[in-house]
């Protein structure tokens, strides 16, 4: 049985943190409610998820406790043959890291598994036996418990939401509940794949001008801090009557004001983000912080496109199992965080239910091109689900257009903005330097 750690709140709000086997980490949120503690934090060991010893014949890690203390356990078992990394996360009772490459290769096991006929309780029972990360296999331990006991599977990714993104959990619950789970998790893996390959790009494109931009910030700060006062006492030491440029003088004694009273704009900061923070917590809030990201430059059409793609091809699914428009709607919703397109879409099922065009809210929004609203009519007047087939390739190839329009705009913005800090900065700390260099200012100390 897998091992967890947990820290709880008691009744009396006294913190508690402890060790203890449990069957999945569903039953220990229930065992601990019961008791009247509310959990705070449930970490399960690398330790648990090793059941079986062969020369020992211990059937699990329950009864291995019972005959060996902690420490004697890793000097007496040699079954086992625990690597490095193991032996430092069993010690410091540390989960390993679960990758997006380890998610990407369960997800494309398991639906070469489906695809072959096994049913999901068979399908986990193969992957755990395989799996070697072992924070992966506790979590499948649990997943593949919750499935024998009845429930869908996407019910126990939810407790693992640092794990599973929501994203890839609403996949997984769209398939299981239409009858669809093979092609979900296709799309679970062609996300996972095209989350990864977009991070790559941008993070390709963004950390290296980030990386300049701080050095030349850097550079900035020391140079109006400690070069232009010390450039300045030079001048006074040989008595010159020359100036550094007054826009040069005014922004060294506006950081040295800076410094004196740093907890002034740091209040001012903290205090602006504090309020944002709250504000996007309120409903409103949400709702406009949503609407801007579908509105913001570079990124917001991308955004969009990909929000509405993962909504067409969950209701693909849907309606190819036979689910009406509102049906298919109310599921697929689940696929998209984003308050917009939320209310759009409540507003397309009211619609529908009155009697009037679903595709009408989706127009009025102004979100999607005339392209794909007038692709949608079409397949209200056709055949719905063919079209909004043909609707995927569509968006997955306006996808493709605005990722390359980013990849090109997104560098001619940095650099616009390094240049603008290297203009800057040779205006504010070069041009002292280079004057000090030339020794102008000996002239006007020896009087000439």
């Amino acid at each position: 049985m897998p091992e967890y750690i947990y820290r709880a709140v008691d009744d009396n709000g006294i913190i508690v943190r402890s060790r203890i086997t449990e069957k999945s980490k569903q039953n220990l949120v229930k065992r601990l409610k019961a008791n009247g503690m509310t959990p705070i934090d449930i970490v399960q060991t690398s330790l648990g998820t090793y059941q079986r010893n062969s020369k020992s014949g211990l059937s699990n890690i329950e009864e291995l406790m019972k005959v060996a203390d902690n420490n004697n356990i890793y000097k007496k078992n040699q079954s086992r043959k625990f690597s490095t990394k193991e032996r430092i996360s069993i010690a410091l009772s540390l989960q390993q890291k679960v990758s997006n490459r380890d998610l990407v290769i369960f997800t494309q096991s398991f639906y070469l598994l489906k695809k072959a006929g096994f049913n999901n309780v068979h399908a986990l029972a193969t992957l755990i036996s395989s799996t070697e990360n072992s924070t992966l296999k506790g979590i499948l331990e649990d997943i593949q418990s919750g499935v024998e006991g009845g429930d869908y599977m996407y019910t126990t990714m939810e407790y693992y939401s640092d794990i599973f993104p929501a994203i890839y959990i609403n996949l997984v619950k769209v398939g299981e509940l239409s009858g669809s789970l093979e092609e979900s998790l296709k799309q679970a893996v062609d996300y996972l794949d095209s989350s990864a390959a977009l991070n790559k790009k941008i993070k390709g494109i963004l950390i290296p001008n980030i990386a300049q931009f701080i050095l030349l910030f850097i550079i900035l700060m020391v140079g109006s801090i400690y070069i232009i006062p010390i450039i300045q006492d030079v001048f006074a030491q040989v008595g010159s009557t020359d100036q550094l440029p007054a826009y040069t003088l005014a922004f060294s004694a506006f950081l040295t004001q800076v410094q004196r009273f740093w907890y002034i704009p740091v209040s001012i900061i903290a205090a602006i983000v504090g309020a944002l923070f709250t504000y996007t917590r309120t409903p409103k809030g949400k709702y406009n912080w949503d609407y801007f990201k579908y509105k913001a430059p570079i990124f917001g059409e991308l955004i969009f496109a990909i929000d509405f793609s993962r909504l067409s091809k969950a209701m693909v699914l849907n309606l190819k199992n036979g689910m009406r428009i509102q049906e298919s709607l109310e599921v697929s919703k689940n696929v998209v965080k984003n308050y917009v397109m939320l209310s759009i879409i409540e507003a397309s099922i009211n619609n529908i239910i009155v009697g009037e065009s679903w595709v009408k809210p989706f127009e009025d929004s102004g979100l999607p091109s005339a392209m794909v609203t007038e692709m949608l009519k079409i397949g209200m007047q056709t055949d719905l689900s063919t079209m909004m087939e043909k609707l995927v390739e569509y968006m997955d190839m306006d996808i493709d257009n605005i990722l390359q329009k980013i990849i090109k705009v997104l560098p001619q913005v940095m650099y616009s903005i390094i240049g603008v800090m290297l203009i800057f900065i040779t205006i504010v700390v070069l041009v002292p330097c280079i004057t000090v260099y030339m020794g102008n200012f000996l002239f006007s100390a020896a009087g000439v």
